[in-house]
């Protein structure tokens, strides 16, 4: 390993979302870059007039099986796992006419997407990725020698260390860069099984995978000394993570924890509910035949801790009831809809959090809750 930069000559690019790939690719062909690509990021590459090596005459074998096998050859994982500082490596590669590849772009078939589509068994299977994460993985684990980008958002930085470092990639960004692959090959992952899991009817497998994307760093935890941030995991779900915050400051971990219990539990009722919590304790909890007696029946549960509290509806918030929040110091207010004189009434808050959810979600609906504890996970349905 070395940390002086890996010059890149040669990039082989195979991508599902060509966000900015042609671009890209202009850009590494202008630093002197040999493109190897395939299929649909071929004929892209190409029509944009791009000078660009197809994987099969690279390798001398043609794509077979509707595409299914055609980066999966020795030609293209030697290029990526072969070390250039052990002889014998270089030995091999040069007995087999492997040419060393210094820079993958890969993402993968939209499987996640698909799924969360409605796709139907076969769609879904025909959306699992097989060269694109078996490439990534060789490429990552010879990061100290080869670059591996997954992900569109990092193509400036690769960029900008190309035109800074006399066209090479240093190892910090390479070891960034590999551990992200390695996080999206295990999140991908993680969906299939999860996926295969629900088609078997299985909730609780035994090997059970968590995968989630960061979508916010918080400012802090539970507690000012503890970092925490926000992940994205599982199918889509109406809450605080899916939201639209209208007003107020940004939400804390502490808020989050809260709101997303409240809503859930006010979610469970029929009738017009609403749920107070504070802590992590319920304050308040009540239904009535409108919104606004409801609150007043929840509150007068524990008016006292119910102060810097959440406050969640399952109905859309009015005029009326949002009248009544506004007169008792609460920290969210957490609701499907708003009336605009709602909102209205609530903005003299400037510092009260409104999320609007746009739905309520299904408590019957598919999901599972994990806490971790005693060395592991409990989760149910």
């Amino acid at each position: 390993m070395t940390d002086q930069p890996i010059p890149i000559r040669r990039a082989l690019i195979s991508v599902y979302d060509k966000t900015g790939v042609v671009d890209l690719a202009r850009f590494l062909v202008e630093h002197g870059v040999e493109l190897l690509s395939t299929g649909g990021s071929y004929r892209a590459l190409a029509e944009a007039g791009l000078p660009v090596v197809e994987v099969s005459a690279h390798t001398g074998f043609p794509e077979i099986m509707d595409g299914r096998v055609k980066t999966l050859h020795p030609t293209i994982h030697g290029g990526l796992l072969g070390r250039r500082d052990d002889p014998a490596h270089v030995a091999a590669m040069q007995a087999n006419g492997i040419a060393p590849i210094d820079l993958l772009v890969s993402n993968l078939y939209p499987f996640e997407e698909t799924v969360a589509a409605g796709g139907d068994y076969d769609a879904c299977v025909e959306n699992i990725d097989i060269g694109g994460p078996a490439m990534i993985r060789a490429a990552a684990k010879n990061h100290a020698f080869v670059a591996v980008v997954t992900d569109p958002a990092d193509y400036p930085a690769l960029r900008d260390q190309l035109a800074t470092g006399d066209g090479g990639t240093s190892h910090a960004l390479r070891q960034r860069l590999a551990a992200a692959a390695y996080a999206r090959t295990a999140a991908y992952d993680a969906a299939v099984s999860a996926w295969f899991a629900g088609q078997l009817g299985d909730a609780l497998p035994e090997r059970l995978s968590l995968a989630g994307q960061r979508v916010q760093s918080l400012r802090y935890g539970e507690n000012p000394h503890q970092k925490a941030a926000l992940y994205r995991a599982g199918p889509g779900r109406p809450g605080v993570l899916s939201g639209r915050q209208v007003q107020g400051k940004e939400l804390s971990f502490n808020n989050i924890n809260d709101a997303d219990a409240a809503f859930e539990l006010a979610a469970e009722f029929d009738r017009p509910a609403i749920v107070i919590v504070k802590h992590a304790n319920p304050c308040g909890v009540a239904v009535a035949d409108d919104l606004a007696s409801a609150y007043a029946k929840a509150l007068a549960c524990d008016p006292v801790s119910a102060f810097g509290g959440i406050i969640a509806a399952n109905r859309p918030l009015d005029e009326g009831t949002a009248v009544a929040i506004g007169a008792l110091f609460a920290e969210v207010v957490i609701v499907p809809e708003a009336e605009p004189a709602a909102l209205e009434r609530l903005s003299a808050k400037k510092n009260l959090r409104v999320v609007l959810t746009g739905g309520l979600p299904d408590p019957a609906g598919p999901g599972l809750l994990a806490r971790s504890g005693a060395g592991g996970l409990m989760v149910q349905d």
